[in-house]
């Protein structure tokens, strides 16, 4: 039997070489998945993407599977994906695009801008507002008090939102629901009607709007203007609220198939 000594010579040379073929447990080497992740290389600004989940920070495996192969996913700056997740990206040959978040009023911001014969006058000022504000709007109309059809202003900024030409949009009828719900039939687009700076804010917080609309005869243009600056300066931002977006955005996919 060998004696304690030689015992003791045998149990350092086997911790010496596990200590030099096994990682350290308190940090382990992540998957070559995560991290390719991690740290994707730059895309160009104008990447056409297929698919935006720039609203979560945990990217699931719900949230890629219907993508197919050589798709684009925008995520956002800080989001992480699961392993499951991250498996069918390296899969499928997946492209991952991270958003870095613009938050708050003193971010410049690329609005789209819409309304009907309502809501044109209310536009005038919301422009001239904005552009103080040090934001760029691009004007889908009208452009007169002639009379049309709301839907097809609000389906235009919605589509620019849609296809990120625009950060958010908003758009300006007589009560702002019709917009809304004109709005809400285009994929990824999350239009709120909102009458008060609190249901604004609540819209941002809460529910990630993305579009803003407004009823030109039921607020001020005082009231106008305090809307749409506390919806510009909120955010969405903690991860309860942004789980909840996620099961909207599920929602919203299982009528795109």
């Amino acid at each position: 039997m060998p004696d304690d000594a030689t015992r003791d010579r045998v149990r350092a040379l086997v911790r010496d070489v596990l200590s030099k073929t096994l990682p350290e447990p308190s940090a382990p080497t992540p998957p070559q998945s995560q991290q390719t992740l991690a740290n994707p290389p730059a895309k160009p600004a104008n990447v056409n993407v297929t698919r935006d989940e720039s609203a979560k920070l945990v990217i699931t495996e719900d949230d890629v599977r219907g993508l197919e192969r050589g798709a684009v996913l925008r995520i956002a700056e800080a989001a992480r994906l699961t392993p499951l997740a991250a498996d069918i990206v390296n899969e499928r040959g997946i492209e991952i695009v991270r958003r870095v978040p613009r938050s708050g009023s003193n971010q410049h911001k690329t609005i789209a801008v819409g309304a009907d014969h309502g809501g044109f006058a209310m536009k005038e000022e919301l422009k001239s507002f904005l552009a103080r504000l040090g934001h760029r709007v691009n004007d889908f109309g009208t452009n007169s008090e002639s009379a049309v059809d709301y839907p097809d202003f609000a389906h235009a900024v919605a589509r620019a939102v849609a296809d990120h030409t625009a950060d958010v949009g908003i758009v300006i009828d007589g009560a702002g629901v019709g917009s809304a719900m004109t709005a809400n039939k285009v994929p990824g687009v999350r239009a709120a009607a909102c009458y008060s700076v609190e249901v604004a804010k609540n819209s941002r917080e809460h529910n990630g709007a993305n579009v803003l609309t407004l009823g030109s005869k039921t607020i001020t243009n005082d009231q106008m203007r305090d809307i749409v600056q506390a919806w510009l300066a909120t955010d969405l931002t903690e991860d309860r609220h942004r789980k909840r977006v996620g099961k909207i955005e599920a929602i919203e996919r299982q009528y795109q198939r």
